[in-house]
């Protein structure tokens, strides 16, 4: 796009303004280098927010549903590793995904899954969401969350402790630093 030939900003939608400053933007930070800097300063820090703030999507259907309550207890509180559970899709960028997930439930989960906004990580926690759990060779239990949905961490045990919870969550937490993402690192 050439910076010359600007669109009217007047006559734009809120989306196409957007759209448009993104482009200019990002052809400027290119041209001068400085999107380099700007990458070297941000991905650090946009890891350490993602790391630091997350915020799951608890879906639970069966008994790992009370240990994950037991983990935000106040004899674990996970709260204080920035785990703060959310109701809406919209608002979380972590879908805990615990007991069995059943061949009716399965859209309606993935569904969960495509509204929340990126980036946006799934914990399969418990033998029934890896692998259906006592429950793997009925008709109706689908064999894991993998098989629909890509799952980022796994939290094994029939229930999972609490312990076992938190400490999925921290190698969550290493897996989003290893990714380094920032602002303008996309190419």
């Amino acid at each position: 796009m050439d910076l010359r030939l600007a669109p009217n900003a007047i006559a734009m939608s809120a989306k196409e303004f957007i759209a448009w400053s993104s482009s200019v933007m990002e052809q400027l930070l290119r041209a001068s280098g400085g999107k380099k800097a700007v990458d070297k300063i941000s991905a650090p820090i946009w890891s350490w927010a993602l790391r630091n703030a997350n915020y799951p999507l608890h879906f639970g259907v069966a008994c790992c549903a009370l240990e994950m309550a037991a983990a935000s207890a106040p004899r674990f509180d996970a709260e204080r590793l920035g785990m703060i559970y959310r109701s809406s899709p919209r608002q979380t960028d972590v879908l805990l995904v615990n007991g069995w997930v059943t061949a009716k439930l399965r859209p309606d989960l993935r569904r969960l899954y495509e509204q929340m906004a990126e980036p946006k990580w799934v914990v399969a926690m418990g033998e029934c969401a890896i692998s259906g759990g006592p429950w793997y060779d009925s008709h109706n239990t689908v064999q894991g969350v993998d098989t629909f949905i890509p799952v980022d961490v796994y939290i094994p045990g029939c229930p999972p402790r609490p312990e076992a919870m938190i400490d999925g969550f921290m190698k969550l937490h290493k897996k989003i630093h290893k990714e380094m993402k920032g602002t303008f690192l996309e190419d």
